[in-house]
């Protein structure tokens, strides 16, 4: 005989948005249990940079930013076309302001607004050049006592000194050090405030991005009194009624049915850990290419698994069934790789992509989830999809190459690993990468005529606000051109990656999960990856997946209070 636990609503996950479900049904009464599969919560929420897409937000309001759910319609409308679900994408809009100022009132989380950080396609109808995008403020991660230890780690490629954060508006302040008074006292106390958390801690408590984001939601949950099981990952639903009453959960070892009263939240990450699924849905995985998931291998689409059983539809007529993102690999001392995301260096002027041909593809500057398509296609026919990063001399020591970090930080540990490889030609770059040297050559000589300039005759490299945003401010007459002149020469190779998946279960405008006729399986509710892309699987913006995944979660936890 199973063991028996009963309560109001059960969260299964234990990222963005399963614990803004679980707050929000907290805060107005009722009974709340979360369980997490691993033994680490804050799943693929603490790999994140944190940030949240809500425009109209009050931060905005009061920085004098006009904006509002009619002008974001448009531009999502302008982005996303016909696989735009209307529905869900004004309560998304309408919601997301009121979700952010309850977070805001009811739990330790903070965020900043963000003004200069453009939509992605900020010339579409509808685009923004600012305000729609917040961070996440820095987090105490002591305050979570104990706890703390059981808070996912950030990826490890994206920590300093093998334990220390830095967030996106650290990192002016890192590549200025050496030349700004002001950024030097800056990143000396983080580095102070690194080296005193080591003597008690396993890694560093100033909590930046995601990790920060969960840590103050942990507290809040804590707080509430909602508890949290680890290591009890999701077996099965339980249907009574012509409703989900419950689910099955394995817990030390044995089976314990949970009664829900009011419904089940799924928020289990999606399916990035999901081979098969990635075959069926990705063609060069299917092709057997090199792909690169980061959020946890766990994330193997458990949620979406065990709710189409119980008769969920399964939502895949998506722009992308991914969150794109180049990824490099950083070889280990014990042989393993570990992977780095490529956010933010294209952007940087002095750096080009090329294909094995030594030709550029795309507009460097442009999102990741452009980027990696790009990639695909001007990859398609090679035996591999891969491309490489290349820079000169100037730019690595200003800007840093994926993992390797700009100066002061040394170069030769990057170079003896062979995660980047120098020449002192472009030729004999080429050479080393195994790439048409001819083809590097005349790519760099065609791009330095223009570069010195400050133009990209092929690509457009910096024409619009995103992609400024993402250059180098104050590099005149284009923050994200310059020539690669200064030998010798630096790659680093990319592969496709993904930082979370798109297509999942389809829900309507509650949050709720449909059948395969389009109606609500009562009781059953989705929020985060493991419900299909509010966006259609496109990117408008940074924070398209954190933003959604909050509001998502609120909205469940309203509805299933009885709010809406």
């Amino acid at each position: 005989m199973k063991d028996q636990v009963a309560c109001d609503v059960l969260v299964a996950g234990s990222g963005a948005g399963a614990f803004s479900a679980a707050i929000t049904a907290r805060h107005h009464g009722l009974d709340v249990l979360m369980v997490e599969k691993e033994p680490l919560f804050g799943g693929t929420t603490c790999y994140s940079a944190g940030v949240i897409w809500i425009p109209g937000s009050a931060q905005a309001k009061a920085a004098g930013i006009e904006d509002g759910p009619a002008k974001a319609l448009r531009y999502l409308e302008s982005i996303a076309g016909n696989r735009l679900d209307r529905a869900r994408a004004e309560a998304f809009l309408a919601t997301g302001p009121e979700m952010l100022a309850f977070l805001e009132a009811n739990t330790p989380v903070r965020y900043g607004l963000v003004p200069t950080w453009a939509d992605y396609e900020p010339e579409l109808p509808g685009g923004s050049n600012g305000g729609r995008s917040l961070a996440p403020d820095v987090f105490d991660g002591r305050q979570l006592g104990k706890r703390f230890d059981q808070l996912r780690p950030p990826l490890e490629s994206m920590m300093l000194l093998g334990g220390m954060m830095v967030g996106r508006t650290d990192l002016p302040h890192l590549y200025n050090m050496l030349r700004v008074p002001k950024s030097a006292w800056h990143a000396l106390r983080m580095f102070a405030r690194y080296g005193r958390d080591r003597l008690g801690w396993k890694r560093g408590t100033r909590l930046t991005n995601g990790n920060g984001l969960i840590a103050a939601l942990a507290l809040a949950a804590q707080g509430k009194g909602i508890p949290l099981w680890l290591e009890a990952p999701l077996v099965s639903l339980v249907h009574e009624g012509g409703r989900i009453a419950g689910a099955i959960v394995r817990r030390d070892g044995r089976d314990v049915e949970i009664r829900a009263r009011r419904g089940v939240v799924l928020a289990c990450g999606g399916f990035a850990g999901d081979t098969a699924l990635k075959a069926r849905l990705y063609a060069h995985v299917a092709d057997g290419r090199a792909h690169q998931s980061l959020p946890p291998a766990t994330n193997s689409g458990d949620g979406i698994r065990i709710a189409t059983g119980a008769g969920a539809a399964f939502h895949e007529d998506v722009h992308h069934a991914a969150a794109w993102t180049p990824v490099s690999y950083l070889p280990q001392p014990d042989g393993t790789k570990l992977p780095y995301p490529h956010f933010i260096d294209r952007g940087k002027p002095g750096y080009i992509a090329v294909d094995r041909r030594g030709k550029r593809f795309v507009n460097e500057a442009k999102s990741y989830h452009v980027f990696v398509p790009a990639m695909i296609e001007a990859c398609r026919g090679d035996r591999q999809t891969e491309c490489w990063n290349i820079c000169d001399h100037t730019a690595i020591r200003r800007w840093g190459l994926g993992a390797a970090p700009p100066r002061p930080a040394r170069l030769t540990p990057y170079l003896d690993s062979g995660y980047i490889i120098s020449g002192a030609t472009p030729e004999e770059l080429a050479a080393r990468l195994g790439i048409d040297p001819a083809g590097l050559a005349a790519t760099i000589r065609s791009y330095n005529d223009g570069a010195r300039r400050g133009e990209d005759s092929e690509f457009g490299r910096g024409t619009d606000a995103y992609q400024r945003f993402n250059g180098a401010p104050g590099h005149a007459p284009n923050p994200c051109v310059a020539p690669l002149d200064r030998p010798p020469y630096y790659a680093v190779r990319l592969i496709p990656g993904d930082i979370g998946t798109f297509a999942g279960l389809r829900t309507d405008a509650s949050a709720r999960v449909l059948d395969k006729d389009g109606q609500p399986i009562a009781g059953l509710y989705a929020a985060g990856n493991d419900m299909a892309s509010v966006m259609g699987g496109t990117y408008p913006g940074a924070g398209i997946t954190i933003g959604p995944a909050l509001t998502f979660g609120y909205i469940a936890g309203r509805h299933l209070v009885g709010k809406d």
